[in-house]
C-alpha cells in the first residue's frame, strides 16, 4: 500500500531555502558580485543555459534527483507560480566515507557515494516572480511543478549533467510514499 504524504508548501526566500541553495532576484544593474548573486559550481564541465519546455507537471511526485557534479538554477520564464520538493544534499566526501557510513551509503551510477533521503526530509517550495533558485551542489530536488498545462524555465546546469550526473531516489519503491502539494494554503 502507496502512502500519501502532503507536504505545505513554504515561500521561497534566502532564508527559508537557505539550506538548499539561494533564492536569487532582481539586483540594480552595475552592482558588483556578491552574495545577492548566485554562486556558482560549473568548473565540472560545459555549462548549459537554456529554456526547458515542461508540459503535464501535477502538483505530486515520488522520485527526487540530484547532481553530485553541479549547482543548478531553475527560475519559470514567465514569473509564474511554481514548486519545487527538496531534500538536503546527502552526498559522502572525505571523511565521511571514512566514518562507518559506508555500510549504509549507496554509490551511484556517476560513481559518488550518497545516503538516501528519507520521507521525513523532504519539504515544498512555492516560487513566485521573477526570482530564481540556486540548487546547491546535492541538493534532491522534485519538479519543477505547476498548475498551469505547460510553463518555460531557465535552467543552468552542465551540458552533460541529465547523462552522467542524474541520481534518482524512487519514494514509490522503496519507502512506498508519494508527495502532494498541500493547495489548502
Amino acid at each position: 500500500m502507496v502512502k500519501t504524504i502532503k507536504l505545505k508548501p513554504i515561500d521561497a526566500t534566502p532564508v527559508s531555502f537557505a539550506e538548499f541553495g539561494q533564492v536569487i532576484s532582481a539586483s540594480s544593474d552595475g552592482q558588483e558580485f556578491g552574495l545577492q548573486d548566485a554562486q556558482l559550481e560549473l568548473h565540472r564541465g560545459t555549462p548549459r543555459f537554456y529554456i526547458m519546455h515542461l508540459e503535464d507537471r501535477k502538483l505530486k511526485f515520488s522520485t527526487i534527483t540530484h547532481h553530485a557534479s553541479v549547482t543548478q538554477c531553475l527560475g519559470s520564464a514567465s514569473g509564474e507560480e511554481w514548486y519545487l520538493g527538496v531534500a538536503k544534499s546527502s552526498i559522502l566526501e572525505g571523511a565521511e566515507l571514512n566514518d562507518g557510513i559506508l555500510k549504509t551509503s549507496l554509490q551511484s551510477k556517476c560513481g559518488h557515494n550518497y545516503l538516501p533521503p528519507h520521507p521525513d526530509d523532504v519539504c515544498m517550495f512555492r516560487v513566485t516572480g521573477t526570482k530564481f533558485l540556486k540548487l546547491n551542489r546535492g541538493t534532491w530536488h522534485a519538479g519543477p511543478l505547476f498548475k498551469s498545462k505547460t510553463m518555460d524555465f531557465y535552467n543552468l546546469e552542465l551540458s552533460d549533467t541529465n547523462i552522467v550526473d542524474h541520481t534518482t531516489h524512487d519514494f514509490r519503491k522503496n519507502d512506498g510514499v508519494v508527495f502532494l502539494v498541500e493547495e489548502d494554503y
